[in-house]
């Protein structure tokens, strides 16, 4: 066989790997370990985050096709959107709704010391309850108000913000060091700078999509522009509060993301 070809099929299973890595992290498909991953549950860092936004690729599409059915089974767009809020958080095991909650509550804490102890804590206090609320609302409504204006827009921007959050995840875990010596924080390699490129261009890319519907471009840059600024305003913080990053960090980080997106994209609509 061709060396060529070897090589070729050996870097799209590598790839195929790191998917389904991410896929693990990401969401609660019990998807089985396969012979030719070498670390099927390995946390999605290091090299294997670059796939975290086709991870989220994958995720959005599954909100838009569930947002889609829910509009053309007659709901308005305000129980469209909820339906489709609902899949994400569903099929994500509301993984990062418990990290922005524990981030939320843990910024009650006195010291750096405390605030851990807190966001360790599984209790949601109220400052993770209000985090919550106000996220779900702000995605609820943003969402409603673009599936309003167009259901093919707000399909695109589902698949578009799942993937650039996603990707925004690493910037916490490249800007900061841990903050414990256990946790998924730790467990997490810092992404080097290549990959941390790979992962931002594939999610820029797919952040491009909602041109596919009819979407102006400043708007689709100025989405993933207030994406990223808000995910790093959660990184800023996270070394003032704990002095580095934690798993719950980088759940907090993708909310914010996520938020920031929609809300540009609802503006003026």
């Amino acid at each position: 066989m061709d060396p060529r070809l070897d090589n070729a099929k050996g870097f799209l299973t590598e790839l195929l790997a790191e998917l389904l890595a991410c896929l693990r992290f990401c969401t609660r498909l019990p998807i089985p370990a396969f012979a030719f991953e070498k670390a099927p549950h390995d946390m999605p860092a290091g090299i294997y985050a670059r796939m975290l936004p086709i991870a989220g690729l994958a995720i959005g599409v599954v909100a838009a096709i569930v947002l889609w059915i829910a509009a053309k089974l007659g709901l308005p767009p305000s129980l469209a959107a909820l339906a489709g809020i609902a899949a994400l958080v569903i099929l994500t095991g509301a993984l990062h709704e418990d990290g922005l909650a524990d981030f939320a509550d843990a910024t009650g804490g006195a010291t750096p010391e405390a605030r851990l102890a807190i966001m360790k804590d599984s209790r949601i206090g109220t400052f993770g309850a209000l985090a919550l609320i106000l996220s779900l609302l702000a995605r609820i409504f943003s969402v409603a108000v673009i599936a309003a204006h167009g259901l093919c827009l707000v399909c695109w921007v589902l698949v578009a913000t799942a993937a650039i959050s996603r990707c925004l995840m690493l910037l916490a875990l490249y800007l900061l060091p841990p903050a414990r010596t256990e946790g998924a924080g730790f467990s997490a390699a810092a992404p080097s700078e290549p990959v941390l490129a790979t992962a931002g261009l594939i999610a820029f890319v797919l952040g491009l999509s909602p041109l596919l519907a009819g979407a102006g471009f400043f708007r689709v840059i100025f989405a993933m522009i207030f994406a990223a600024a808000a995910a790093y305003g959660i990184s800023v913080l996270a070394r003032r509060l704990f002095h580095g990053q934690t798993g719950d960090v980088a759940g907090a980080t993708q909310q914010a993301a996520e938020v920031a997106a929609y809300l540009v994209y609802a503006v003026a609509l």
